[in-house]
């Protein structure tokens, strides 16, 4: 049996698909893998590489940047794409304090307040309690810069006393609720006359018992705090003196100055 000769129409069929079966592997999407983002990108690897946290330990290039231009002309992605759940979450822009290939180095521009309170609510509501001057200003006023950063109370105040430190600043006073003065007992007197400069000298020039009593003994726990004498001493005299002089300052002057007494 004779084979009847291929026309010239299905011959160049053949040779097209064969061509296109030829060519196909230069045609196929090849797959990009880690190692190819480092060859045109050296800065972002070597970012994370430095200070990546859980954007270098729990996932890579590849889990954020699904694709890449022009095929994925969208492959930058939503950072909701993983982080949910929070108020904090829901901030716009989050570039403009995170660089997503360090996100803990967090930067801080212009005045913020409500981004940060998204995360510091126990400062919000100290803040909001005890009103001051510091309820008012931003908080990268203080906290400027970089997240993190403790100021120096002596940045915008000036110290009670020229020997005061940062530490010492923080016996008395909180920085969300500054004018709340609690202290320890075992604040020093010389803390106190700072600002009760005559008060304490009175005291050291005493020469009572009174003399030997810490500031905080008497004014305990919270500022200005002044305590009946009685609390100590009950009622030391007769019943009829006591009767004619209700109040102890008549005789006795102040605490600091027991026994100037007047005239």
């Amino acid at each position: 049996m004779r084979t009847k000769p291929l026309s010239l129409t299905s011959l160049l069929a053949f040779v097209v698909c064969g061509l296109l079966l030829a060519a196909a592997p230069a045609f196929a999407q090849p797959e990009l893998s880690i190692d190819d983002c480092a060859k045109c990108h050296e800065q972002q690897p070597a970012e994370v590489e430095e200070a990546g946290a859980k954007h270098k330990t729990d996932t890579d290039c590849l889990g954020c940047h699904t694709g890449h231009r022009p095929s994925s002309p969208n492959n930058i992605p939503e950072c909701s794409m993983c982080h949910e759940g929070t108020p904090h979450y829901e901030l716009a822009n989050c570039m403009s304090c995170h660089n997503p290939h360090q996100p803990l180095r967090v930067v801080l521009q212009g005045d913020l307040k409500a981004e940060c309170l998204t995360c510091h609510t126990e400062q919000n509501e100290e803040l909001v309690a005890n009103p001051s001057k510091h309820t008012d200003v931003a908080c990268n006023l203080c906290h400027s810069d970089t997240h993190g950063n403790i100021p120096q109370c002596s940045e915008c105040h000036e110290s009670h006393a020229p020997t005061q430190t940062q530490q010492d600043c923080f016996i008395c006073h909180d920085v969300h609720m500054p004018l709340v003065l609690e202290y320890p007992d075992t604040t020093p007197n010389i803390h106190c006359a700072a600002c009760h400069q005559t008060a304490y000298d009175q005291l050291m020039a005493s020469k009572t018992k009174h003399h030997d009593v810490a500031c905080v003994a008497c004014h305990a726990t919270k500022h200005k705090t002044v305590p009946a004498c009685s609390d100590c001493h009950d009622l030391p005299h007769a019943e009829g003196i006591h009767a004619k002089f209700p109040e102890c300052g008549s005789c006795h002057n102040t605490g600091h100055d027991l026994n100037n007494f007047a005239k």
